[in-house]
């Protein structure tokens, strides 16, 4: 099924059922010693052609500057890469992939968080002056809007800056404001299903989307490692594999 509908209801898929049906009464018909037709997951590409859609599975392993959002689109939740890349530069944003006005905000809020906490990564002071940020969100042919994916910018933006590897078996959503917090957002069964089915099982959700939780089937629920999370801070320890407190012992003590 995933790989030939994708859709928030089963119209499509059941135009899709009808199809094989029609096809098997055909072949049934022109065979009179035929008496079924068995479809299998080899044989479906012969009555439904190759498969329209390809999943790619989402990668466990570590990388810098890329992180796993979670969207909510016209055809249900999925899973959505986010990447970020540091480029010698003069300050510029790059921002590519077909992205709305309102995800543009969010990036540039996500730029303007990483910048405040840039001290603690250990980056001099004129880092964004001589360094371009791009970020990127693929399958650029799909439109992409919305504030949730807050968040997930920040973290790539700050994994790209520092060079600290990104977890890739955690995926997040949630809307962030200047100061770091993050705000709650829409779509969560959507969204956390969409994980489910990718086999992504370590969330990040907002707190005040706690009570969404509810609306999860309990078998899933109880899969899935969700944390829920009030400010960015607590989204860098999460997704980071390192800490971004890049400060010098000797200095630690004589903040304390």
């Amino acid at each position: 099924i995933d790989h030939y509908t994708r859709e928030s209801g089963v119209r499509g898929l059941e135009r899709l059922i009808a199809k094989i049906c029609r096809k098997a009464a055909l072949r049934i018909s022109e065979d009179e010693n035929r008496r079924s037709v068995a479809v299998s997951l080899r044989s479906v590409a012969d009555f439904l052609g190759a498969p329209r859609y390809l999943r790619t599975p989402v990668s466990e392993k570590s990388a810098v500057g890329v992180v796993n959002g979670l969207a909510w689109t016209q055809v249900g939740g999925e899973v959505m890469p986010v990447e970020a890349l540091a480029l010698d530069g003069a300050g510029g944003l790059e921002l590519t992939g077909k992205l709305g006005d309102v995800m543009k905000e969010s990036a540039k809020i996500a730029r303007s968080t990483v910048r405040r906490v840039a001290a603690r990564a250990g980056l001099t002071a004129d880092y964004f002056k001589s360094h371009d940020l791009h970020v990127h969100v693929p399958e650029g042919a799909v439109p992409k809007d919305g504030p949730s994916a807050g968040v997930a910018l920040t973290c790539a933006m700050l994994s790209a800056v520092t060079g600290i590897p990104a977890r890739g078996n955690i995926a997040m959503t949630g809307e962030i404001t200047l100061t770091g917090r993050v705000l709650p957002i829409g779509g969560v069964k959507e969204k956390l299903l969409a994980a489910y089915r990718m086999g992504v099982t370590d969330i990040l959700l907002p707190r005040e989307n706690g009570k969404d939780l509810d609306e999860i089937e309990e078998g899933i629920r109880s899969n899935m490692q969700i944390s829920l999370i009030d400010t960015v801070d607590e989204a860098f320890s999460a997704v980071l594999t390192q800490p971004i407190d890049r400060s010098a012992p000797s200095e630690r003590m004589r903040a304390v």
